[in-house]
């Protein structure tokens, strides 16, 4: 099993707006990311609107082609667009940590 983190940036004006939007994610969003492989999916937001994210999953750039793949997760992106500073789409600017520690 693979383990991913990554790091974005929110919007601090934006902030309490994501932390809802997260509180109440659609249940079809949920479902595609459950079926693409995306397993212990966690979003951590720190105050300054930094925000980790940690994932496990058998294969990364797999499980981020079946969720491109899916009309929910067009919706999700687009919807989401505006809460991030990165230009681009936050699927698109998940660039994975390079882990240097594990205690298993």
């Amino acid at each position: 099993m693979q383990r991913v983190c990554f790091l974005l940036n929110v919007r601090k004006d934006r902030i309490d707006a994501y932390r809802e939007r997260h509180a109440a994610v659609w249940p079809d969003m949920l479902a595609a990311l459950s079926a693409a492989g995306w397993h212990n999916y966690s979003l951590f937001l720190r105050e300054d609107g930094l925000l980790v994210g940690y994932l496990e999953t058998e294969d990364f750039d797999a499980a981020r082609e079946a969720m491109a793949a899916t009309e929910v997760n067009e919706r999700w992106q687009r919807d989401m667009a505006d809460f991030f500073e990165q230009p681009e789409a936050a699927d698109d600017a998940m660039v994975p940590l390079a882990e240097v520690f594990h205690l298993a």
